[in-house]
């Protein structure tokens, strides 16, 4: 079953394809069936610029626990990140 749980937001980035570096503009997290681990459902992270076509995509997916502990990490990072100064 679908679930329909998506949510896409514009951001500022790079990602690397097979082509190299390229510009990503869009980011989508979503929550449906997986194609390649194997699950019946995933988290589905896709990082895209799909003004320079289809090849400019960097896709992910994993289970929900994964999602928590990367969540986690990108918190603890970003706090950090901000601590320094820098940010």
């Amino acid at each position: 079953m679908c679930t329909t749980i998506c949510d896409t937001t514009s951001i500022e980035g790079a990602g690397k394809g097979q082509g190299g570096w390229f510009a990503i503009v869009q980011a989508t997290v979503a929550f449906d069936h997986a194609t390649h681990t194997g699950a019946e459902h995933a988290l589905l992270l896709d990082f895209a610029n799909y003004d320079l076509g289809t090849d400019a995509r960097v896709a992910l997916e994993m289970d929900l626990a994964s999602g928590r502990t990367l969540l986690e990490q990108l918190r603890r990072t970003i706090e950090a990140a901000e601590a320094s100064g820098l940010a």
